[in-house]
C-alpha cells in the first residue's frame, strides 16, 4: 500500500510540475512579450520626444524669424517715414526758400539804387540849403515839420537796417536749403561745420533769452576737417535731433531752477569736431543739463522709446539717427551721462567710405 501511495503523490506532483511548467512557460512568453511591448512603445516614446523637440527648435527659429522680420519691418517703416519726412521737408523746404527768395531778391537788388537815390536827394537838398540858406516862410516851416536833420540822419540808418535785414533773410533761407539738401541727396563730400552751423541758425529762436531764463550759450570747438562723404541731409537731420534733445533738457532742467540759479551755473551746448586715426571725424555735441538716469541711458536708441509728455515726442528722432549713422554710415553713435551733470552725444563716422544707395 504504501508504494502504490507513493507512486499516486509522485504522479500527482509530476502533472502539479508540468502544470506549473507550463504555467512558467506562458508568463516567460508573456514577459518576454511584455518586454518587446515595452522596447517599441519606448522606441516610439523617445521618436515623440525627439520629434517634439525638433518641433520645438523649428518653432523657436521661426519665432526668431519673425522677430527679425518684425525688426526689420519696424526699421523699413522708421527708415520709410524719415525719408518721407525728408522729402515732405525738403519740398516745402524749397517751396518757402522759392516764395522768400523772390521778393527778398528784388528788394536787396533795389535797395542799392534806393540808397544811391536818397544820397543824392539827400545831398541836392543840402545844396540847396548852402545856396539859398534863407528859404521862403512855408518852406522854413515845412522844414521844421519834417525834422529835415533827423530825416537825414535816420533814413540812412534806416537803410542800412533794411539792408541788414535782407541779407540776414537771405541767409537764413541758405541755411534751410543747405540743411534739407533737397538738390544733393547723393552720396557726396561736404563741410560737417556747415551743416552743424546751418542747423543752428534754424536753431536759433530757441536759444534766444526769455521772460524765464537766460540765452543758452553755444561753444564751438572746431578741429581741422576736410570734407566728408556722406548724405549730407540725413546726417543734417542727426544733429538736429541731438541738438533739440539737448534743447529740451536744458528747458526741463531750467523749468526747476530759479533765474539767478541759472544766471550763475548758465546753460550751454557745447560742440566739437576732431579727426580721428585721420579716417574717421568726430562729433560731440553736449549739454550740462541734469543728465539722463541710468536706468533708461539704454532704451535711447529703441524706435518708439521716449521720456516726453504726449505730443511733444514720438520717440523715433534718436532710433533713426542711429541707423542713420551705423546703417548708412557704418559710423558710431553713442551717449555718454552722468545725471546732475549733463549728457553727452558722440558721433563718429568714416571720412570716406562706400555705402549702399538710400531706399
Amino acid at each position: 500500500m504504501d508504494n502504490q501511495d507513493d507512486s499516486i503523490q509522485i504522479q500527482q506532483l509530476e502533472k502539479t510540475n508540468r502544470i506549473l511548467r507550463k504555467k512558467l512557460e506562458r508568463c516567460e512568453s508573456e514577459r518576454r512579450q511584455l518586454e518587446t511591448d515595452i522596447c517599441t512603445k519606448e522606441f516610439l516614446l523617445k521618436k515623440v520626444i525627439c520629434e517634439l523637440e525638433d518641433s520645438r527648435i523649428d518653432l523657436q527659429h521661426r519665432g526668431q524669424k519673425l522677430e527679425n522680420t518684425l525688426d526689420s519691418l519696424h526699421k523699413m517703416q522708421a527708415q520709410i517715414i524719415q525719408s518721407e519726412k525728408m522729402s515732405a521737408l525738403g519740398q516745402m523746404v524749397a517751396g518757402i526758400a522759392h516764395e522768400i527768395n523772390n521778393p527778398v531778391s528784388f528788394i536787396y537788388g533795389n535797395l542799392s539804387y534806393i540808397s544811391q537815390y536818397t544820397h543824392d536827394l539827400l545831398r541836392l537838398v543840402e545844396l540847396y540849403h548852402h545856396h539859398f540858406p534863407n528859404p521862403p516862410a512855408e518852406i522854413q516851416t515845412e522844414r521844421k515839420t519834417v525834422d529835415l536833420e533827423f530825416l537825414e540822419k535816420d533814413a540812412i540808418m534806416v537803410l542800412n537796417s533794411m539792408n541788414i535785414g535782407t541779407e540776414r533773410i537771405r541767409d537764413i533761407v541758405l541755411s534751410l536749403r543747405n540743411f534739407s539738401r533737397l538738390d544733393e541727396s547723393e552720396f557726396k563730400a561736404v563741410d560737417i561745420h556747415e551743416g552743424i552751423d546751418n542747423t543752428l541758425m534754424i536753431l536759433q529762436h530757441r536759444f534766444k533769452a526769455t521772460d524765464k531764463s537766460p540765452e543758452i550759450q553755444v561753444i564751438k570747438d572746431y578741429g581741422n576737417l576736410s570734407n566728408v562723404e556722406c548724405y549730407a541731409g540725413q546726417i543734417n537731420q542727426v544733429f538736429m535731433n541731438i541738438l533739440v534733445n539737448a534743447l529740451d533738457a536744458l528747458e526741463e532742467f531750467n523749468a526747476k531752477r530759479t533765474y539767478q540759479e541759472i544766471r550763475n551755473n548758465p546753460s550751454h551746448i557745447t560742440i566739437r569736431t576732431s579727426v580721428v586715426d585721420s579716417q574717421w571725424v568726430k562729433i560731440a555735441i553736449a549739454d550740462n543739463g541734469s543728465g539722463i538716469p541710468e536706468s533708461i541711458q539704454k532704451q535711447i536708441f529703441n524706435p518708439f522709446f521716449t521720456t516726453k509728455p504726449v505730443g511733444k515726442g514720438t520717440g523715433m528722432g534718436m532710433a533713426i539717427s542711429y541707423q542713420i549713422i551705423t546703417e548708412k554710415h557704418g559710423g558710431k553713435l553713442e551717449l555718454f551721462s552722468t545725471p546732475g551733470k549733463g549728457t553727452e552725444f558722440m558721433v563718429k563716422i568714416p571720412i570716406q567710405q562706400q555705402v549702399s544707395e538710400i531706399i
